[in-house]
């Protein structure tokens, strides 16, 4: 089964790493990442920029809108994800446990949801 690891990062814990401590953060979290696709787990992994480089759209009554970020006052914000597969929801947990950015802020493991076209039976497309 596929899940999807919603990593979130805690910004005053971040902006209190040294240079040296984020590169070695950057570095731990390449190697797992690298540990996690050897192992057979890993699909995808993938940092993101930070909420201020973000653009939240909608589209509503036929008119669509963007909003520059940032958009919401919190400590966490979502910094990355990686998608793997894993036999249940208890392995899905151990391989996510791993992240070296479990120890700074934490991540959502998330079953994916697996759908299907009514008319043609076609699933989502797949990496």
């Amino acid at each position: 089964m596929r899940y999807v690891c919603l990593v979130h990062a805690d910004a005053a814990a971040l902006a209190a790493l040294s240079p040296e401590e984020g590169t070695r953060l950057t570095d731990d979290s390449i190697e797992f990442d690298w540990a996690v696709k050897h192992d057979g787990h890993l699909i995808l992994a993938q940092p993101l920029q930070s909420p201020d480089t973000a653009v939240i759209v909608r589209a509503r009554n036929g008119k669509l809108s963007a909003t520059d970020g940032p958009f919401v006052e919190t400590k966490e914000y979502l910094a990355g994800f990686f998608i793997i597969e894993a036999r249940d929801l208890e392995q899905a947990v151990q391989v996510a446990g791993r992240s070296p950015m479990a120890r700074i802020g934490s991540i959502e493991v998330r079953p994916v949801l697996d759908q299907t076209h009514s008319v043609t039976g076609d699933g989502r497309p797949r990496l």
